[in-house]
């Protein structure tokens, strides 16, 4: 049985499976580059290793260097959490090889799900239903011609190798399908080292809905109900939500019992999710497997009420799974707000630096998984996503009421991030009716932007946090400089405001 797990990743979900591994009674291993130095995982695992400088090529994508941690540590599995290597055929590969187990599914099935086209053609031959396009590589521009015409305007190319909106271009006419294939393929090329495309139909006006799943190696699979997932920015989900608004009881159970088809025929071990995509109709389609933890897994485990993670560990452990379908129900609703220290009017670029003051949502039916604290510099080499805020309540109203709350406790200062303008997308009209679609964002931006405002305290505490940091400017300041520091400073009348000065 696994005792030692060395946790090949970092930041919150790092923390988060070091926790379900402290309940199991399974000692942690954490790895770090220089920028994590003093990251929270690195301080809460029970032994820590350092594998490399702070460029993720460097360290943690370094395969040898994991390896090595795991060696010198004495782990006896990995866990990959999600992103960097959690999808790596290569790397799964090398745990087997070593004798070290890892806490996913199979070479195989990684490289098959891994592989748009090849996916597509699993899923067809299993009857699983896809989005009409190409079930081959697009080799030239005149082929991509020919296709697009037979299939219709508009359409979607897509990177073979790809996920996360890279290497995606939408064409909605015949002089842009030259210009798009090259882009699509160079961003596919920097992005996962294969510039190989397909085509899709493009669905209008279309919904994200993933279903996750779990199966052992004795051949049960069960499936632990959907998530919707359509609220994107920059083809990346921000909030996701669980029962998904538009989903009858007959519509969740085909979609179910399709995600567990699809897991079968590739022999699926382990926890994945299957995507679907659903149009205007109500018609779905296969979009991808994602074989590995999903970051918005917390709010399927409060609302099935199952531990994610400590199911992966036993799977990986061969014991069988003790769920059955037929006893699996959901329990209330529960939605999960990505927090990124980003910022929504620069269009969601990174904002990373130092946390100088967090203020953490707590009560009934509020989680936070997070890895930031008061004095923590966010890096600037990684994704900026610092915490998830997961609400649940008895029903859909109940969890937007609660959602309403915990994001308005919820305060970060020193960093850009989206608070306010997740704040602004659960006050607005489609979301609260639960009529929104992918680019919900994108059609209504100008109005979740006037909804961004800052309330009650939270822009007190930014200014505030901005003073202190001016008062030691000026006490180390000549008084030139602190006139200086003062006609530059343009938040300083309301700092005196806020303080009574």
């Amino acid at each position: 049985m696994i005792k030692k797990v060395l946790v090949a990743n970092r930041g919150e979900i790092a923390v988060r499976i070091i926790r379900s591994c402290r309940e199991m009674d399974i000692r942690t291993v954490a790895v770090y580059s220089d920028a994590d130095r003093r990251a929270l995982h690195v301080l809460y695992a029970d032994e820590a290793f350092h594998i490399g400088p702070s460029p993720s090529a460097d360290s943690y994508l370094n395969i040898d260097n994991i390896i090595k941690a795991a060696r010198l540590s004495g782990a006896d599995a990995i866990h990959p959490g999600y992103g960097f290597l959690s999808e790596n055929a290569d790397f799964s590969q090398r745990c087997k090889k070593e004798g070290i187990i890892f806490i996913g599914p199979s070479p195989s099935a990684i490289s098959m799900m891994g592989d748009k086209i090849t996916a597509r053609k699993t899923m067809l031959k299993a009857g699983v239903p896809v989005v009409p396009g190409t079930d081959d590589r697009i080799t030239s521009d005149e082929q991509a011609v020919k296709v697009i015409k037979e299939t219709g305007f508009p359409v979607m190319i897509k990177a073979s190798a790809g996920g996360g909106g890279k290497g995606m271009r939408l064409v909605s006419r015949e002089a842009d399908i030259r210009s798009a294939l090259r882009s699509a393929r160079s961003e596919a090329k920097t992005a996962f080292g294969d510039d190989s495309v397909f085509i899709e139909k493009y669905i209008e006006s279309p919904h994200h809905i993933e279903f996750q799943i779990l199966a052992d190696s004795h051949g049960n699979i069960v499936q632990l109900f959907e998530r919707e997932c359509s609220i994107q920015r920059r083809h990346q989900k921000i909030i996701e939500e669980t029962p998904s608004p538009i989903l009858n009881p007959e519509m969740r159970k085909k979609m179910g019992d399709d995600a567990i088809t699809a897991a079968r025929a590739v022999d699926y071990e382990g926890a994945g999710t299957v995507e679907f995509i659903v149009d205007r109709d109500r018609n779905y389609y296969f979009l991808e497997m994602n074989t590995r933890l999903q970051v918005e897994h917390p709010i399927t485990e409060r609302v099935v009420g199952v531990d994610l993670v400590k199911e992966q560990i036993n799977i990986a452990n061969g014991k069988p799974l003790r769920l059955r379908q037929k006893e699996l129900k959901q329990h209330g609703h529960a939605i999960e707000f990505r927090v990124y220290a980003e910022d929504p009017e620069n269009n969601f670029m990174p904002a990373p630096g130092v946390v100088t003051h967090i203020d953490i949502p707590y009560g009934v039916g509020v989680r936070v998984d997070g890895s930031i604290y008061e004095g923590f510099e966010i890096p600037l080499y990684y994704d900026p996503l610092i915490a998830k805020l997961i609400v649940w309540g008895k029903d859909r109203k109940d969890a937007l009421e609660r959602s309403r709350r915990a994001l308005k406790e919820f305060k970060i200062a020193g960093v850009r991030n989206n608070l306010l303008f997740l704040g602004g997308i659960l006050r607005s009209e489609g979301f609260v009716k639960g009529e929104y679609t992918t680019h919900y964002i994108d059609e209504n931006r100008d109005i979740l932007m006037k909804n961004e405002k800052c309330e009650d305290h939270c822009e007190d505490i930014v200014i505030i946090t901005a003073f202190m940091e001016y008062l030691q400017k000026v006490k180390k300041a000549s008084p030139k400089e602190m006139t200086a520091i003062k006609n530059n400073w343009k938040d300083y009348s309301r700092v005196r405001s806020v303080l009574k000065l």
